[in-house]
């Protein structure tokens, strides 16, 4: 266990000698008196000072919890509690839950009346916050039960955050005079941002949606903002995108120009826009700013032009995000030379997970499995070219080969999608940024510029049905924030049109004669060496170059069926290509192996990655799996010193 923060040292010094405060789990006679609606109160000056910042002066004593004075309040575990939960949640709701919880330790008091909480800011700040806690394995706190300690409207309540949402607001709004529509080109720091893509997904909540796929190692919150014509649901042979930024953490030109394109993919939508109406009537499209938060962090603390080249480009385990996923490219060099042998959706070898695995990594292969992507790019920065699979050697030795996969022609179609509208990739000087790529158009294959294994795009094509492609935005990894919008203007219709080539190739539904939809078909491309999958609902989208192409369904059980179909050159929507699979004979069918169990799936339990990092501790953000077996979870030691005034209300077991 690492010791204590030095912010928690001095408090913890303090609880040792708390009493604890009024706990209704553990009182038999049912609990906690309901605070009474004083008529005459004594208001006395508020003097806590983990409460200064509160939207009111004056408190009152007792407190609900039966706290008599403010020497009283200071000694509670509830209070002090309230002082270290920003360490605990890693800065999760905070500074929100240390007010609300302000609100009941040390009541507002005003003329002589005792104001209380609002239950409905207490519910939605329940409802956000919960998983922060859930994924540390704590308790919600007793003193924070909505129903018994706050008010609803009709009783007459305050809003104990309305301060707190003022402040934010002023630094979220838009200038005086201009529309809702503008786009504020900045830096965003993490707070900011999570509340600017919730926002966004709120003002069209038709069409869009926020949720998170985990949080980092220092438990910072992987938030997606997705759109789609029925957002959180999958739609039959709509195509899933994504778009993942700053997996670098320093690399911080991809998070900025996703919340841009968040903000102009609804306010185009909303405003009539057919490109982007039709965009999204017809395609999923996940946008992950930032999948390193933490090493954002670290950079952001160096600023524009100040951080170094490699300064945060880690996340906090000091794991380079896009050199820590399987390396399933040496298997399938490996496979490619066994005759028959399956070189697609590879499974991830057992003695990876043994290895050093961010949670952040496991989140990404988790979405990945949850939802049938059939696109991906991933921002970086540091040069400017589009790369695409391989990125891994087909020679380990060579540092520098052209590595190419089955499906190469479709690589280069899609690096040429983002590449061929964006005008700095055109310009033909070769004294710019990335000038040493214009004889190639601005694309390269990953391995032929430089070799490096356990990269996020190999794993999605040789894991999955997904495409990714790798796109470099400049050569200013951290630029000032006068330059982001120049960056926006130069990769706004590349985006667009990368999202739209999703829709080039063939899509489809496998089903049997009965029109029961079959999962797990497989789709195989003559010539292409890599086949892809049905979905669960049988549908299946192949993207394929323009030409004739022979297609062959099979599944188990199932004759196999081959169809022939040609793709024009100038079609820009997939043509549709359905099977309907007939039964193989009836008789008994031998297995030509016998069955042997499978090996655990880390990714299907709730196996932690991080416990592999060697941290010595459960990483904040990550759910302990230890303490329903009767062990304490990691941040209890924390605790170790205050003696049998421990808030053991705050254990789930």
């Amino acid at each position: 266990m690492p010791p204590p923060g030095p912010l928690l040292l001095p408090l913890l010094a303090v609880l040792a000698a708390a009493r604890p405060g009024c706990e209704p789990a553990r009182d038999p006679a049912g609990g906690c008196r309901r605070p009474r609606a004083a008529d005459s109160a004594k208001c006395v000056a508020l003097q806590l000072s983990t409460c200064s910042d509160a939207s009111y002066n004056h408190t009152v004593f007792p407190t609900p919890l039966d706290l008599r004075s403010r020497e009283a309040v200071e000694s509670s575990s509830e209070y002090i509690l309230l002082g270290i939960l920003h360490q605990l949640l890693q800065g999760q709701c905070s500074p929100d839950l240390r007010l609300l919880g302000c609100a009941v330790l040390a009541p507002r008091c005003e003329g002589g009346r005792v104001l209380r909480p609002c239950q409905h800011i207490c519910q939605g700040l329940r409802e956000a916050c919960w998983p922060a806690f859930d994924a540390i394995d704590m308790a919600w706190p007793y003193f924070l039960d909505c129903r018994r300690y706050f008010a609803n409207k009709e009783e007459g309540c305050y809003n104990p955050l309305e301060k707190l949402h003022g402040d934010r607001e002023a630094e979220d709004a838009v200038p005086s005079g201009l529309p809702p529509t503008f786009i504020r080109f900045a830096h965003h720091s993490h707070a900011r941002m999570l509340r600017l893509l919730r926002r966004t997904a709120a003002r069209c909540a038709h069409i869009a949606k926020t949720y998170s796929i985990g949080r980092s190692f220092n438990g910072k919150e992987l938030l997606v903002i997705e759109f789609s014509s029925r957002p959180g649901q999958h739609e039959l042979m709509e195509p899933e995108v994504k778009l993942i930024g700053n997996m670098h953490g320093n690399e911080v030109v991809g998070r900025e120009l996703l919340i841009y394109l968040a903000q102009y993919l609804c306010s185009e939508y909303l405003l009539g826009n057919p490109r982007v109406q039709r965009l999204l009537n017809t395609t999923r499209v996940h946008l992950l700013p930032s999948m390193n938060p933490d090493g954002y962090e670290v950079a952001s603390m160096e600023g524009a032009n100040l951080n170094g080249w490699m300064s945060g480009r880690a996340n906090a385990q000091n794991l380079d995000l896009n050199r820590n996923f399987p390396d399933l490219t040496s298997e399938y060099y490996r496979l490619a030379a066994v005759r028959g042998a399956r070189t697609d959706h590879l499974a991830i070898p057992q003695h990876y997970w043994s290895g050093k695995v961010a949670p952040e990594t496991k989140a990404i292969m988790k979405w990945m499995r949850a939802i049938p992507f059939v696109l991906s790019a991933s921002l970086h920065g540091g040069d400017l070219v589009v790369s695409y699979p391989f990125d891994f050697s087909k020679h380990p030795q060579e540092e520098k080969m052209f590595s190419p996969t089955p499906d190469e022609k479709m690589f280069q179609l899609l690096a040429r999608a983002y590449a061929d509208v964006h005008p700095m990739m055109m310009d033909r000087s070769e004294d710019r940024c990335g000038g040493n790529f214009l004889k190639s158009g601005g694309i390269i294959n990953g391995a032929d510029w430089y070799s490096f294994t356990g990269g996020m795009s190999d794993f999605n094509y040789l894991h999955s049905n997904c495409f990714e492609i790798t796109v470099e935005l400049g050569c200013m990894k951290f630029p000032p924030e006068e330059a982001l919008y120049t960056l926006w203007q130069h990769n706004k219709a590349s985006l667009l049109n990368f999202l739209e080539t999703v829709h080039r190739g063939i899509k489809g539904v496998v089903m049997d004669k009965f029109g029961k939809p079959v999962k797990d078909a497989r789709i195989i491309v003559k010539g292409i060496r890599h086949d892809i999958t049905t979905a669960p609902d049988g549908d299946y989208w192949r993207l394929l170059p323009p030409g004739s192409h022979v297609v062959i369904a099979q599944a188990p059980g199932y004759s196999r069926l081959i169809k022939k179909v040609t793709i024009p050159a100038r079609l820009r929507r997939a043509g549709r290509v359905d099977f309907i699979l007939q039964p193989l004979s009836a008789g008994p069918r031998k297995s030509l192996h016998r069955h042997r169990p499978e090996p655990r799936d880390p990714l299907e339990d709730g196996t932690l990655l991080g416990e592999a990092g060697g941290a010595g501790r459960e990483p904040p953000g990550a759910r302990s799996s230890s303490s329903a077996g009767g062990g304490k979870p990691w941040w209890w030691h924390y605790f170790s010193v205050l003696g049998p005034h421990k808030p053991r209300w705050l254990l789930k077991y």
